[in-house]
């Protein structure tokens, strides 16, 4: 008996806190919460935190849409660590560049826009963000932290440590945020991956296949959407998927439609997969008891 469905929402609605195209700041709502203390003393700059400060440049499109940027430091004027952007440890604010927009993942609601570089500044468009509300105060509060500050014209540059690349932004209050850039899916694959659509069946399958990653399978079948996110067609054959899928972790008892994106691989060796699947989006979950 099916006893709850959740559906991702489509829809998304404009967010207030990012200036208008002309420049000019746009009041930001979030008052005290927003962690955003005055600006540098005039006449003064903030310091550079990092001593490759010299050697950092204005990224470019093609790093930026490389990497997946999760933000491993981030302090105020005063060299201070800003605690509140830091909700969940295990999975830190990211950003992610491309084609001409930033999404911000891992924070209460997914946000995302335009961005353009501008004379070394990173310049962000409205965000739009789904409509969730968070039991969790602080995390709920992350949009609104996140939200000002790239709305602000933080400047934008990248230095490397060692082979890891660095994205440096310096907001106009003295803040700097740093993130690691982890490689997309794209670089590591050498390709831009095929967007595919997999409901999950409820409950895993034994399995003994020499390519099984383990004793257990997760059931399968691929399904379609429409431009306007309704089902379409005739879904596909129930199967065994003998590899996991990156980033998903199957929960018995919960049936799910994943969009993932699916990748080839070279060159592999008889009796292992020949593709690599990602989660791209939880596309609907639904609990279902016997």
């Amino acid at each position: 008996m099916r006893v709850h469905l959740l559906l991702l929402p489509l829809a998304l609605a404009a967010c207030a806190t990012t200036p208008a195209a002309n420049g000019n700041r746009a009041t930001a709502t979030h008052g005290p919460a927003s962690g955003i203390g005055p600006g540098p003393t005039p006449g003064t700059s903030p310091s550079p935190t990092s001593s490759a400060a010299s050697s950092a440049t204005v990224p470019d499109a093609a790093l930026l849409g490389g990497y997946h940027w999760q933000l491993t430091q981030a302090t105020n004027r005063y060299g201070q660590r800003i605690g509140a952007l830091f909700v969940r440890p295990l999975n830190p604010l990211q950003l992610d560049f491309d084609n001409g927009r930033i999404s911000v993942r891992n924070s209460c609601n997914g946000m995302g826009g335009s961005y353009r570089i501008v004379d070394g500044r990173l310049v962000v468009g409205p965000l739009a963000h789904t409509m969730k509300a968070c039991a969790n105060f602080a995390l709920n509060r992350l949009d609104g932290l996140i939200g000002v500050r790239l709305g602000i014209r933080p400047t934008i540059t990248a230095t490397r440590s060692g082979g890891t690349p660095l994205l440096h932004l310096h907001t106009s209050a003295g803040d700097t945020l740093v993130f690691t850039g982890v490689p997309t899916p794209e670089s590591r694959y050498g390709s831009p991956g095929i967007v595919e659509y997999l409901e999950v069946a409820p409950q895993t399958v034994p399995c003994s296949h020499p390519r099984a990653s383990s004793s257990q399978c997760i059931d399968v079948r691929e399904v379609h959407y429409d431009a306007n996110g309704l089902r379409t067609g005739t879904p596909g054959k129930w199967h065994l998927l003998l590899q996991p899928i990156e980033g998903y972790t199957h929960q018995p008892g919960v049936r799910n439609v994943l969009r993932v994106k699916r990748y080839a691989l070279k060159h592999q060796p008889p009796d292992t997969p020949t593709s690599a699947y990602v989660l791209d989006m939880v596309v609907e979950s639904e609990l279902v008891r016997r």
